[in-house]
């Protein structure tokens, strides 16, 4: 089901890169696929840009096994290793008021009172928690005891101003 999407998204958002193959009928791998999309039969992607249908699926939600109509034997599921599998946008489900997905943390400028700390470029999972990894080499906790506020239309996330 395809949402309207926030204008500070990208058409695009990758779920994932294909993996190694699985089988002999075509089936991949995904690698790096966070479950905010459920790939399921029928679920229209694009594999390295080519528009392509997930065929079937396997696997676990934490390591799903994808057959797309692009690849229907071992061999052609070996050529699309390492490429990347995004969805649309619209395709990414509704979230609660404190949740965001990192696409909508990306490109969102960071300040602690008056001081510019920079913009974000990147968000790691580690296991205790999230981190902004800004434009300027800082990395910042996501976590509640540092982050103030975070405003994805307004492309501005402010912390605390003596955590640094």
């Amino acid at each position: 089901m395809s949402r309207s999407q926030p204008d500070w998204r990208p058409e695009r958002i990758a779920v994932g890169r294909v993996g190694r193959p699985h089988g002999l009928d075509g089936s991949v791998l995904l690698t790096g696929h966070g479950g905010a999309v459920a790939l399921d039969a029928g679920t229209e992607v694009s594999v390295g840009g080519r528009p392509a249908v997930v065929v079937g699926r396997k696997g676990t939600a934490e390591r799903p096994i994808l057959r797309f109509d692009l690849a229907v034997t071992r061999e052609a599921a070996e050529e699309l290793r390492g490429l990347e599998v995004t969805v649309a946008a619209g395709e990414l489900p509704a979230t609660d008021e404190d949740e965001f997905f990192h696409v909508d943390l990306i490109g969102c400028a960071v300040r602690a009172g008056d001081r510019e700390l920079g913009v974000v470029r990147d968000v790691h999972a580690y296991p205790a928690n999230d981190a902004l990894e800004l434009d300027s080499g800082l990395l910042i906790p996501f976590v509640e005891d540092v982050v103030v506020a975070v405003d994805p239309p307004g492309r501005r996330i402010e912390v605390r101003g003596d955590f640094l």
